[in-house]
């Protein structure tokens, strides 16, 4: 277990949720691709009611251990249990059962252009519900009227702006009523303003209806707004978990203080600040150049034999086809 992990007991003093049973649980997680590995061991918890951001640089897996919860990606090992099951002991049918639990907002809003704002919100009703179509109707307007879109109904996708995607989407994932909903990159391409909103409906959601939310985001703007528990990954693994104030702490310290401090901690200072020196910085020059250049360092990136081919191409020739 991480570190940080034995800082969530600070979670209680912060004004987040109490420690009761969590919803979600990760334990273990490995996720390997060509045999890389892309989650290392992670391990977490996600409480009832809480909003848990999960923040990092590209590449350290945020997205790969998103995709991974909400059952799109499975891992080589360790587990995940959301709602006291583990999805890997579930069946198609099993898997679809808690899904309807759980919301989803993708990066881009992912709505279908050929249908209006309405009727993407409509669709998880039509699918997964036997509702009438007035009642149907009735939730739909229910849903856009919490994230302001009630009278933009009839449009699609492609008249409305990148934010009102974003809140359309986020009233698609509400449509089931789920008690968990996931975010990825919730402010990404967003102006402040709007970004503002995006952060304001996740936060109404959490302490207005008690959703659990898990949000991916190196926004950090937005983090520190709506987040009640902090998740830093670094190169697929857990560097910290800990209550907000921990990490708005850690961002404040100056350079003199921050010396002392364990890398792990001066490396999340960094990201946290933006900084642009300081341990991930200087962990980018380790490697030298020139030994990488002449593949002293490293293996080659392009597969040979495509260059090889090449060249037998034109050796066989006395001058390059016309």
């Amino acid at each position: 277990m991480s570190s940080g992990e034995a800082n969530t007991s600070a979670h209680n003093s912060s004004g987040a949720p109490g420690r009761r049973a969590p919803v979600i649980v990760v334990k273990d997680l490995i996720k390997e691709f060509g045999g890389r590995p892309v989650l290392e061991g992670v391990q977490l918890e996600v409480h009832p009611g809480e909003t848990l951001v999960v923040m990092g640089g590209s590449g350290c897996g945020k997205s790969t251990l998103l995709r991974c919860l909400i059952g799109s990606l499975h891992p080589e090992r360790g587990s995940i249990e959301i709602f006291g099951r583990n999805l890997a002991n579930l069946d198609e049918q099993g898997m679809d059962e808690i899904r309807k639990r759980f919301g989803i907002l993708f990066q881009s809003g992912a709505l279908y252009n050929s249908m209006t704002v309405a009727q993407n919100v409509a669709l998880p009703l039509e699918e997964h519900t036997e509702l009438g179509q007035d009642i149907i109707d009735i939730q739909v307007k229910i849903k856009l009227e919490l994230v302001g879109l009630r009278e933009h109904a009839d449009k699609f996708p492609a008249q409305i702006s990148g934010g009102m995607k974003k809140r359309a989407g986020l009233a698609r994932a509400m449509a089931l009523d789920p008690q968990i909903l996931f975010y990825d990159e919730p402010s990404a391409g967003l102006d402040p303003v709007t970004s503002a909103e995006i952060d304001r409906l996740i936060m109404r959601l959490s302490k207005g209806l008690g959703v659990t939310s898990v949000v991916v985001t190196h926004e950090m703007d937005s983090a520190f707004t709506i987040a009640d528990r902090m998740v830093m990954l670094d190169k697929g693994r857990v560097l910290k978990i800990a209550a907000r104030q921990w990490f708005d702490d850690l961002r404040k310290l100056t350079v003199e203080e921050a010396e002392g401090r364990p890398e792990d901690e001066r490396l999340i200072r960094q990201f946290l600040r933006g900084d642009a020196e300081g341990p991930i910085t200087t962990r980018k020059t380790v490697n030298n150049y020139a030994d990488d250049l002449l593949g002293q360092a490293r293996t080659q990136l392009t597969p040979m034999p495509s260059i090889e081919t090449t060249r037998r191409f034109f050796l066989g020739r006395r001058k390059p086809p016309e």
